[in-house]
């Protein structure tokens, strides 16, 4: 019998991103000897090792990193369905609704509107305003149904639908020596410092700083694929849209916004330009694999009908 409980998953969880039986120990808030015994266990009814382990250092094997993966999915769904059932055993039950500031452009309101038209069986919607990072953190963990996200994200474990794809504009400083031109190449900004984004992995840390390479080549029109920029410096680490403004406003590093989120923001102190090449900014409508909600179905509907009805976000990319 070779299957693994979520209390056994928990412990490997925690000796893989410790990599240190002890810190991993007191973070589970037990004795080290017992961990120990679990983990090999673990390894003796898998029939694999997970760990390499020497005087010196703790190492995860290739199977470990495949459990780690796993096991990380499987223990957020075990509470994400915990999460789920007690919501929809509430007297009153909700549709909740994951956004962060800026990743709707400007969508949401017209969307809740579609929704609540579809019928009076459907549960109220509830929104709730995270930081970056949280709404996609909120479906996988049961605390959200549906989001509004913009990409990249991880998708694993996800739905999703594009609704709106819109051209990504250079932030500078108003008095910076590029803020005169009226279009810009990646190339113009190379060596300019660019803001680091709290908690971006290493995907959405190049598409911030415009290395995602997903755009067309700077100074061509035929849309093909084009490289990189070349590696920027780093600037400041920034948590969310107004701190990142106050560091470009600074003149401490240059970066890029969806074109929806720079009109939210006009500032004297601030210039946006186009980008040629540069990768654009899709907002997407997602929710879990696993739903069957008649409620999740009924607001991806009518996000995908508000999308509809706005055509220049859809043809954002002739901009």
């Amino acid at each position: 019998m070779n299957e693994l409980e979520v209390r056994e998953l928990r412990y490997f969880i925690a000796v893989a991103e410790e990599l240190n039986f002890s810190r991993a120990a007191q973070r589970l808030q037990m004795a080290q000897p017992p961990l120990s015994k679990a983990i090999a266990l673990m390894e003796s009814r898998l029939g694999v090792r997970l760990l390499e382990r020497t005087t010196r250092q703790v190492r995860l094997t290739a199977a470990g990193l495949v459990l780690l993966d796993q096991a990380r999915l499987a223990v957020d769904a075990v509470h994400a369905a915990a999460r789920r059932t007690r919501r929809a055993g509430q007297p009153t039950p909700r549709l909740v609704v994951a956004v962060k500031p800026g990743g709707d452009a400007g969508l949401l309101r017209e969307v809740l509107a579609a929704y609540l038209e579809a019928g009076p069986h459907l549960p109220p919607p509830e929104v709730v305003v995270g930081g970056s990072g949280e709404p996609v953190a909120m479906l996988r963990d049961g605390r959200a149904d549906v989001a509004l996200l913009r990409s990249p994200f991880d998708r694993q474990g996800l739905d999703a639908q594009t609704l709106v794809v819109e051209p990504r504009l250079a932030v500078l400083p108003a008095a910076h020596r590029l803020a005169g031109r009226r279009r810009l190449r990646p190339a113009d900004l190379a060596g300019e410092p660019v803001p680091r984004w709290q908690g971006a992995d290493p995907a959405n840390a190049a598409y911030y700083a415009g290395r995602d390479g997903t755009g067309t080549e700077a100074g061509t029109d035929d849309g093909r694929p084009g490289p990189a920029p070349d590696e920027a410096p780093e600037g400041p680490l920034v948590a969310g849209v107004e701190q990142f403004l106050e560091v470009v406003a600074l003149g401490q590093a240059v970066g890029f916004l969806a074109r929806s989120t720079t009109e939210r923001h006009p500032r004297p102190d601030i210039a946006y330009r186009p980008v040629t090449g540069l990768s654009p900014s899709a907002v997407m409508v997602a929710w879990p694999k696993s739903s069957r909600s008649a409620a999740v179905a009924a607001f991806v509907r009518a996000a995908h009908d508000v999308a509809a009805r706005h055509p220049d976000h859809l043809t954002a990319l002739l901009f």
